[in-house]
């Protein structure tokens, strides 16, 4: 597994399919594609793989620990930057179709609709990540600083799935809220549960470690 990831065209193969949506979504707005409300669609669709994206990017650790798989971290940098090139688009086809780019009447928008408030705070906060991806603003960071940056993304995903949970409530179409809260869920709770097995091992050791040196 380690070997075919580290192969020379993995990572442009990976960068390949995290386009297809956006190629996807472009070749239907070319054909008029997207239905009757183009717009919406594009908006929605946007959203929705942003989402998909912050889903993939919590999911790299675990998979890395479970299958030993540890060259999948050299992707999770790329996968982050495609959630935020998502999100981006999303953020610009409200602004463009919705709202013709009226800036106060945005504002307004923001501070008068919740779930639209959530999320713009979510992408408010996923911008810090995306501009401090690169390896000198970890230098420049420092390693802890960094990490604990970084660590937003679970903050991101939480608000990022209350603003889906809104956007569908109106249609009263909670299916897919539900297969996103529970992979969200199971893969925080994997970190907690892998934090707490640490922290037992550690204290098992150090206990080891007291009673060998008595």
């Amino acid at each position: 597994m380690n070997k075919l990831l580290m192969h020379p065209a993995a990572k442009p193969l990976v960068f390949l399919l995290c386009l297809l949506p956006f190629a996807w979504l472009f070749y239907g707005a070319f054909t008029d594609g997207l239905g009757a409300n183009p717009a919406e669609y594009l908006i929605r669709s946007t959203g929705d793989w942003t989402l998909r994206f912050i889903c993939i990017v919590l999911a790299v650790t675990p998979l890395r620990v479970l299958t030993k798989a540890n060259a999948l971290a050299r992707f999770r940098r790329m996968l982050g930057l495609f959630a935020y090139f998502y999100v981006v688009i999303h953020l610009l086809s409200y602004s463009w179709f919705d709202m013709g780019f009226d800036i106060p009447e945005i504002a307004k928008d923001i501070a008068k609709r919740p779930f639209i408030l959530v999320g713009f705070s979510a992408f408010l906060m996923l911008t810090p990540l995306a501009a401090t991806s690169f390896n000198r603003a970890i230098k420049w960071l420092g390693a802890k600083r960094w990490q604990r940056l970084h660590k937003l993304v679970y903050a991101i995903a939480g608000l990022g799935l209350l603003h889906f949970f809104w956007m569908r409530a109106g249609k009263n179409n909670f299916a897919e809220v539900f297969v996103y809260a529970a992979i969200i869920a199971v893969l925080l709770g994997w970190r907690v549960w892998n934090a707490m097995s640490k922290k037992q091992r550690q204290r098992a050791s150090a206990a080891g470690n007291a009673q060998l040196s008595k």
